[in-house]
């Protein structure tokens, strides 16, 4: 089959370029994770979705093709908190990752955890690279998933176990230089039914384009500034969450960005490695470090969205 006919509504350039309907996105995706459209028109398609960007209404039609193809994970424990779902998709460059140490304090707060992204980065420090230093190497199927959980632990999963077709369309930005809507979709990704998902964006215009995607497919979320593009608070200053509750801002379930100057910096490692971040990360979680109190604030909301899910059914 051939995309041609969509590529010529969205590659008309920012200013000249069409939407999709939901149902002609969903149909475009399908073929594209399907792998029947040529290298020529994928490259033409990530291109023209970086020129033109995605509506709301795209994303969940894209969405709608991607959700079918995920691996089906096992059911969240009957005597679990809840379920929150953490994609790590851009890594550490300035900052040390502290995904996993967000995972690790909300799995202590008997929520179960998982985290899914990219194994490795040329230029990053990934999250996959903190939990291997940790003694947590990526599991390999849903039992994998299901182990971690009985024992208490986050899990966490590469996207080419996860979502492999999601994962080939992810590779093209190696080939071109250039992200497309496949990061978007991945940070996006319902993996575990009825999970809160932490959705983080990199920049403010994109707040409200999420929010929107969030309420168009009834999302129980918590949508944030993330740190490098990681979902989890910085460390110095506590950043606006938006709680969504089925698809609804709950602002009773948000929380306001901190203001004012910082009376003080927090207690961060030295070197942002894998290794240097694991040591941090095992002082911290061993009471020899304190938490940084915006990613104690962050546990919080989501261990009051996840109870309000619950709750809602």
């Amino acid at each position: 089959m051939s995309i041609a006919a969509y590529l010529r509504e969205i590659g008309r350039g920012k200013d000249g370029a069409r939407a999709l309907s939901r149902a002609q996105a969903a149909d475009l995706m399908h073929q594209v994770l399907a792998g029947t459209v040529s290298e020529i028109e994928l490259g033409a398609f990530a291109i023209a979705m970086r020129i033109k960007g995605e509506t709301p209404e795209e994303l969940a039609g894209f969405m709608d093709a991607v959700q079918p193809r995920l691996l089906a994970l096992p059911a969240v424990p009957a005597g679990a908190a809840g379920a929150v779902v953490l994609p790590s998709y851009n890594g550490a460059r300035k900052l040390p990752n502290f995904t996993p140490l967000l995972a690790a304090l909300l799995a202590r707060q008997g929520l179960a955890v998982l985290v899914h992204g990219l194994p490795e980065d040329p230029d990053r420090v990934t999250s996959a690279q903190v939990f291997d230093a940790l003694g947590l190497p990526p599991v390999l199927d849903a039992e994998g998933v299901a182990a971690r959980w009985a024992a208490g632990q986050p899990a966490f999963m590469a996207t080419d176990v996860l979502h492999p077709s999601l994962t080939r369309l992810l590779a093209v930005r190696r080939v071109i230089g250039l992200r497309n809507p496949a990061h978007s979709l991945a940070k996006l990704l319902p993996a575990v039914p009825g999970a809160v998902r932490v959705v983080n964006h990199t920049h403010p215009e994109y707040a409200e384009s999420l929010g929107e995607f969030l309420g168009l497919t009834g999302a129980d979320a918590l949508l944030m500034r993330g740190t490098e593009g990681e979902p989890v608070a910085d460390a110095r200053r506590t950043p606006r969450m938006s709680a969504f509750l089925r698809g609804v801002r709950d602002e009773a379930l948000s929380v306001e960005a901190q203001g004012g100057s910082l009376a003080q910096l927090p207690d961060l490692p030295k070197a942002i490695d894998a290794a240097s971040t694991a040591a941090h990360i095992e002082a911290v979680l061993a009471g020899q470090r304190p938490v940084p109190a915006p990613i104690t604030t962050q546990c919080e909301a989501i261990g009051r969205l996840a109870a309000a899910a619950r709750l809602r059914g």
